[in-house]
């Protein structure tokens, strides 16, 4: 009986894991990263929504169309993540550590996007970089290139 319930557990987990490997492109990974930012401080200022859709704009070479749907599908897996392990994985196995650092500048950059920096982003853009393996000073150098870039 414990091992077909420890069966049933572990095949709805692989199907799971698969299921969001398969559905998450690395566009729509990174851009959950970058909604978590922008709703860390559970206000989301016109400055940052544009900052967002001009990072996708640039980064991944979308449409406006494409940005749109793009970010309608990170809002909801944003919404309904339990966790950014599974977005940082993502990113971890398709970018090297320069595009990494590039990905932590982009999220101070849509902190910063309304002129405050809340302890919460930071927080969150701290998890973030540890979960794409960057060590404290690329953290610090990203952080200090984004406020160069804000002013």
């Amino acid at each position: 009986m414990l091992n077909r319930i420890t069966d049933f557990f572990n095949t709805m987990l692989n199907t799971e894991s698969k299921q969001t490997e398969n559905t998450v492109s690395i566009e729509i990974a990174c851009a959950v990263l970058l909604c978590e930012v922008m709703r860390a401080d559970h206000v989301f200022t016109e400055n940052e929504q544009d900052e967002l859709s001009t990072i996708l704009t640039k980064q991944f070479n979308l449409s406006e169309p494409e940005v749109t749907s793009t970010l309608e599908q990170a809002f909801y897996l944003s919404e309904n993540a339990n966790d950014f392990y599974q977005f940082t994985t993502r990113v971890n196995q398709h970018y090297s550590l320069d595009d990494r650092i590039k990905i932590v500048t982009l999220l101070w950059q849509v902190a910063y996007a309304d002129g405050e920096l809340t302890s919460i982003e930071e927080h969150i853009i701290r998890k973030i970089a540890d979960l794409l393996h960057l060590r404290h000073s690329e953290y610090i150098a990203t952080k200090i290139a984004a406020e160069q870039f804000a002013k």
